[in-house]
This record gives structure tokens, C-alpha cells and sequence, in this order.
């Protein structure tokens, strides 16, 4: 080989150098853009090699290539060297930031591969950036339970079942129409007590409905209608006992000024020392023709201040248990307080016509 041929194989080992440093370079590249971060340290480490080589082989050349190949070598350290740092950072450079401006991980935070760096959680290059948590896929989302259903609102005072023991505006409003009615159902004090439960019976029998004497739908609608019993008489004062219906009414020359529930006779038969009588309350014009301001003991038990009307000792008397139905026998029974009422107000006196039918 010649002397020449000796003078010019550092250059051409120099570029063989740089050839090397370019493919080393490039591929490093390459698969740093891969994001493989171990191949990216070898290759750029050759790189940086080559680089240095080549430097070295250049300082004795006088040929006019040597300034050339000196700042291709440069440019090969300063290549290699970007590469080596670039394997410090966090990741690609796939436009994506590290740290906590980053989307949210779902990796367990002390959870490590078997490197022992942490898991990489940033989505593929490809996928865009969100700000939201993606969907889980345990299950389809749930809808929030609906809300339990408003408790149902208090039953409006017209549509209540009113009842002995009940109290308050709506009995009193009940009480209140029973008066203007004609019913008589003592003092208005908003108290569902026995007179309110007797005037409740009262208007039952005469619209003809149930006697239960609780204030429901069809009572409610008889007192709306202002359901009365009708007179027979149309003068004078008359004491009128409608034994189909169980009423005892005051009439004043035709017009019903008060309606009492009351229980007659139960048209049975009954024993009393040894005979038979039979338990009715006659029909017919009859008068007052005396009275017991008391509590008089009859042969079949006590009745409270009598008004006798028919010489068999049949009266209109107060007594404690006046059912809606024919329960005496043969008298007419009003409740303790409507007999008070009667003899107070003078309703009756000697000699008032008392007509049953």
C-alpha cells in the first residue's frame, strides 16, 4: 500500500465513523419517538462514541476534508448527547405533560412494574387528551333513586268520617248545619258526643239511608240537600211521632221546628206478671194529661220526668240507651237531655196533642 493510500485511510475510517453516527443517530431517534427508552441510552451512547472517534481521527489531517468532518463530528456529540439526556425525562414527547396537570390516573399510586418505575398511565399518542375520568365499565350508570312519595295530604274536613269521640272545626261545622236543619243536637261545642250522635240518627232516618250515626258521604249529602221529614198536622202545636222512620218532631201549625231520634215499641211480645202484652206504641190522636217531673218507677223500670199521653202508661220519657231502632215497650224515648230541654223550654204541657203514625 502506498504512502498515500496510508495518508488517506484515516479519512475514510473517519467516514465510515460518520456513516455510523448517522444510522446510530436516526435509529436512535426513531425508537425514542417509540418511547423505548433503553435502545434510545445505546444508541445515543454509540452516537456519542462515534462522534468522538471520529474527532479523534481528525487532528493530524491537513487534507482540505478535515474542517468538514471536524464539525460533522461535533454535530454527532452534540446529537448523541441530546440523546442520552432525553432518556431522563417523563415520557415521549407526544405533546402530553407530567405532573398534576396531567389527566387523572386510574393506577393504584404504590403500584410498580417489576422494573420498579411506576405504571405508565398516559393514554396512547393517538388518543386525544380528556379532562374527564373515562366511563367505568362495571355496569351502566345508575339513575338516582327516585324520591319516596310525598306522604298523601290530611283528608279534607268534607270528606272525613266523623264519629262519636271525634272533635273539632269539622264537628262543629256538622253540628252548626244539623241546628240550622232543625235537628236537635244540644249545645254546639265541636264535641262528637251522644246528642251530636242522636241528631246524626235523626237525619239518617229521614233521608231514608243507614243509621250508623257516623257523618259519612251519604250523610254528608243529606245535610248538603237539607233533608227534613215533612209534617201532618198544619195547626196548632203538635208533638208528631213518625214510627216508620223513628222521629219524634214539634210541629207549630205545619212547620217542623225540632226533630228528635227516638225508639218506640218494639211491637213483640212480652210477659209481665203472668200476662202477655205485647210491646206497641199506639197509633192515634192523643193529649198530654199528666206528668212526673222526676225519675217515676213504672211496673217495667224508671222513666225519667214522663209526659203520659195514653192511659196504659204509655209516655214520651227520657231514658239513658235510645237506639235508632223500635227498642221500648211501648213508650217514647228520647236521651236524658233532650227531656231536660223539653221540660226547661216548656215544649209540652198538659194538653198538647201527641200524634203517632
Amino acid at each position: 500500500m502506498t504512502s498515500s493510500g496510508r495518508r488517506h485511510r484515516p479519512a475514510v475510517v473517519a467516514r465510515l465513523a460518520a456513516v455510523d453516527a448517522v444510522v446510530g443517530a436516526a435509529v436512535g431517534g426513531l425508537l425514542g419517538w417509540l418511547d423505548l427508552d433503553l435502545n434510545r441510552v445505546i444508541v445515543g451512547a454509540f452516537a456519542l462514541v462515534d462522534g468522538a472517534v471520529l474527532a479523534a481521527g481528525q487532528p493530524e489531517t491537513k487534507s482540505e476534508e478535515a474542517p468538514a468532518m471536524r464539525r460533522f463530528a461535533g454535530w454527532l456529540a452534540i446529537v448523541g448527547t441530546t440523546v442520552l439526556v432525553g432518556t431522563s425525562g417523563c415520557g415521549s414527547d407526544n405533546g402530553q405533560q407530567a405532573g398534576p396537570t396531567g389527566p387523572p390516573t386510574v393506577a393504584t399510586p404504590s403500584a410498580t412494574t417489576p422494573s420498579g418505575t411506576p405504571p405508565r398511565t398516559n393514554p396512547p399518542a393517538t388518543t386525544p387528551l380528556t379532562t374527564t375520568m373515562p366511563p367505568t365499565t362495571t355496569g351502566p350508570p345508575t339513575t338516582p333513586p327516585e324520591a319516596p312519595p310525598d306522604e298523601p295530604s290530611p283528608t279534607p274536613s268534607g270528606t272525613e268520617l266523623l264519629r262519636r269521640g271525634d272533635s273539632g272545626e269539622a264537628v262543629e261545622t256538622v253540628q252548626r248545619r244539623l241546628r240550622e236543619l232543625g235537628y236537635w243536637v244540644g249545645p254546639v261545642d265541636g264535641v262528637f258526643g251522644e246528642l251530636t250522635e242522636q241528631a246524626v240518627y235523626a237525619v239518617q232516618k229521614a233521608a231514608g239511608g243507614s243509621r250508623d250515626g257516623i257523618v259519612g258521604p251519604e250523610t254528608r249529602e243529606a245535610l248538603d240537600e237539607g233533608t227534613r221529614p215533612s209534617a201532618r198536622s198544619d195547626k196548632g202545636r203538635v208533638v208528631e211521632v213518625d214510627l216508620d222512620q223513628q222521629l219524634m218532631m214539634l210541629v207549630d201549625d205545619g212547620t217542623v221546628e225540632q226533630i228528635f231520634s227516638t225508639s218506640t215499641g218494639t211491637w213483640e211480645y212480652y210477659t209481665h206478671d203472668g200476662e202477655r202484652f205485647l210491646a206497641d206504641t199506639p197509633r192515634g190522636r192523643w193529649k198530654i194529661g199528666w206528668q212526673v217531673d222526676a225519675w217515676d218507677p213504672g211496673p217495667l223500670g224508671r222513666l225519667y220526668r214522663p209526659k203520659y199521653f195514653h192511659s196504659q202508661g204509655i209516655a214520651v220519657h227520657g231514658y239513658p240507651e235510645v237506639p235508632p231502632y223500635p227498642a221500648s215497650h211501648g213508650c217514647v224515648r228520647v236521651t236524658i237531655a233532650a227531656m231536660d230541654w223539653l221540660w226547661r223550654t216548656d215544649q209540652m204541657p198538659i194538653g198538647t196533642t201527641v200524634w203517632v203514625y
